[in-house]
């Protein structure tokens, strides 16, 4: 079953960009997701023009260097190796400026945007302020990195976090939907699902995605294989669940913005199956997790911000 809102790897390649999801190009009005590869010694510049955005290692770190008519924030991301490994720290910043990323080791990195009115302060985001949830239980246990969940960190639209879904484990379950503005119940939200799989014994890693009509928008419908590097596109539906073939670890960054007056993830729950939730009490977490927790604090010395 294909379709036009699963981007397999290197479907979706622009320039230096291994992914590039704009506005334009998903058909949408906020979100944006790009992954930027960069060799030993590499660079790369942009503009933010209107959106802002979140500078977040993938593998390997960097530095992030932000200028406007303010002036200029630089900052020193440590990155990590993998996904699979640890929390990253993470920089963001704001619309309208000229923003670089060097790296003198190399490596990738995911830029999360979202078109904005506000222009709020460039910033370090410590990855030991990242708050590390295990969420769920039994077969349905994942971990969830909230690195810029709406109450973790200020942004004025984007909304982004990292999830591990240990292998044979379902996620993003109960299926679930923000394609409709019901005050204080569910939001309006865009959405990309960026993945990557733990390969075994170098065998490369896959899972499924499902996302079925609500009735509203796009009737989006998606059923995928996906495998490292996948994209997908969430303009409304019901999404989940997202599954991790057993033996392969799972990780995808979620990537939200929407027009609500409130920067809020406010989801329904899909009516045939939102009892599950009901039941994870009763179940313990999977003792796979936590893959790992957030980093220590950094000695008042350590700065990420020069």
């Amino acid at each position: 079953m294909t379709s036009p809102y699963h981007l397999p790897a290197g479907t979706a390649v622009r320039g230096p960009y291994a992914v590039d999801v704009s506005p334009r190009s998903a058909g949408w009005a906020y979100s944006s997701l790009r992954v930027l590869r960069l060799p030993p010694g590499g660079a790369h510049a942009f503009d933010s023009g209107d959106s802002e955005w979140i500078v977040l290692p993938l593998s390997g770190g960097c530095t992030v260097a932000a200028a406007d008519d303010f002036g200029r924030e630089t900052f020193e991301l440590t990155g990590r190796e993998s996904v699979f490994t640890g929390v990253s720290d993470f920089a963001y910043v704001p619309r309208d400026a000229r923003v670089s990323v060097s790296s003198p080791g190399g490596g990738r990195f995911a830029l999360a945007g979202a078109r904005c009115a506000r222009r709020l302060p460039a910033r370090h985001g410590p990855g030991a302020a990242v708050p590390v949830e295990l969420r769920g239980g039994g077969a349905c246990s994942r971990q969830v990195n909230n690195f810029a969940a709406a109450d973790v960190f200020a942004c004025d639209r984007l909304i982004a976090v990292e999830v591990l879904t240990p292998g044979g484990n379902w996620s993003s379950y109960p299926p679930h939907k923000h394609d409709e503005h019901r005050p204080g119940r569910e939001s309006v939200l865009e959405e990309v699902y960026y993945f990557e799989f733990a390969a075994h014994d170098g065998v490369p890693g896959l899972g499924y995605q499902r996302v079925s009509p609500s009735g509203r928008g796009r009737n989006t419908d998606v059923l995928a294989e996906v495998r490292d590097g996948d994209a997908v596109l969430i303009p409304d539906g019901w999404h989940g669940p997202s599954m991790a073939a057993p033996g392969h670890c799972m990780y995808y960054l979620n990537v939200m913005a929407g027009p609500g007056p409130e920067r809020a993830w406010l989801i329904r729950d899909h009516p045939d199956h939102a009892w599950i939730r009901d039941a994870w009490p009763g179940q313990p977490a999977d003792p796979r997790l936590p893959l790992y927790t957030a980093p220590r604090a950094a000695d008042p010395s350590e700065r990420g911000h020069r």
